[in-house]
């Protein structure tokens, strides 16, 4: 038995944060297929309430679905989280920390949206996998953190730096917290990183209403999720409706070829190299 099946099952505890709306309710609508208890961890508000409803309705009996208004960007937010988490409901299994925000920024733009950014995107995630994580590992059973990275910390493409960072951030501290739980005595808890490919969500609709055809929905990206964890991989690359991974795999090596080739950074949207990179991704070749 895999560790996901051990965590998905009924009676244990999930905690999703950006749990209201796009992949955080559908991985909260997973864990809720799965018997589990669920804690939906979001801003307070009508959306909050609403999602905390219409999950309850679909629950099995004897499970419970909690909604509480949390803002990731507050350390003082998640500590109490955390805290009403133990009371309630004893040790968490699953760990999802998924919430996050896109304001757009600029490399001389507003301080206060890489500030938001910056707290709710990357501290949102660093701090709530260090405030639950330890008595994830106390209680001995087998338990699972995703934390949901983007491509964009990876290839780093112009047009908001702030998120980027954030999302360059959300991968390194991942790396550094799996390597630390596989090295702990214990050994019953893993963490993965997600990496989302075009999801239609709240975040990115902008103003569209209906997904486009190249965007993946919520749910394609949950389900992709839980047959990655069910193979133990961390690096949970989700393609969409346009990009496949060979070419997520070409992206990202061209991406740190330009250390290694001592390109300029981004060459890819460089005016010398573009061409260059246009026909080594046609080439398919590495």
């Amino acid at each position: 038995m895999s560790r996901r099946d051990e965590v998905f099952k009924q009676g244990k505890v999930a905690v999703i944060t950006g749990g209201a709306s796009g992949i955080g309710f559908a991985a909260a609508e997973t864990c809720v297929a799965h018997g589990m208890h669920v804690v939906l961890a979001d801003l307070g508000g009508e959306k909050l309430t609403t999602a905390s409803v219409l999950l309850a309705a679909h629950s099995k009996p004897g499970t419970r679905v909690t909604p509480i208004a949390t803002d990731v960007g507050l350390p003082a937010s998640i500590e109490a989280l955390k805290q009403r988490v133990g009371s309630e409901f004893g040790p968490v299994h699953f760990l999802m920390n998924n919430a996050g925000i896109q304001p757009g920024s600029g490399i001389f733009g507003p301080t206060a949206n890489w500030d938001k950014v910056l707290a709710v995107n990357l501290l949102g995630v660093i701090n709530g996998s260090r405030l639950f994580g330890p008595d994830m590992i106390a209680h001995g059973e087998p338990a699972i953190i995703v934390n949901t990275g983007s491509k964009q910390g990876i290839t780093m493409p112009p047009g908001d730096p702030a998120y980027n960072v954030a999302k360059a951030g959300v991968k390194a501290f991942t790396e550094a917290l799996e390597h630390e739980l596989r090295n702990h005595p214990e050994g019953k808890v893993s963490a993965h990183l997600l990496i989302p490919g075009f999801v239609f969500t709240p975040l990115t609709a902008g103003d569209r209403t209906e997904k486009p055809t190249s965007a993946w929905t919520p749910r394609q990206t949950v389900d992709f999720m839980m047959e990655g964890l069910g193979r133990g991989d961390f690096y949970i690359l989700c393609p969409d409706n346009e990009v496949d991974r060979r070419t997520d795999e070409l992206r990202m090596k061209w991406a740190v070829g330009d250390i290694v080739e001592n390109r300029p950074p981004l060459s890819r949207w460089h005016p010398e190299y573009q061409e260059k990179f246009a026909a080594y991704l046609r080439s398919g070749k590495s």
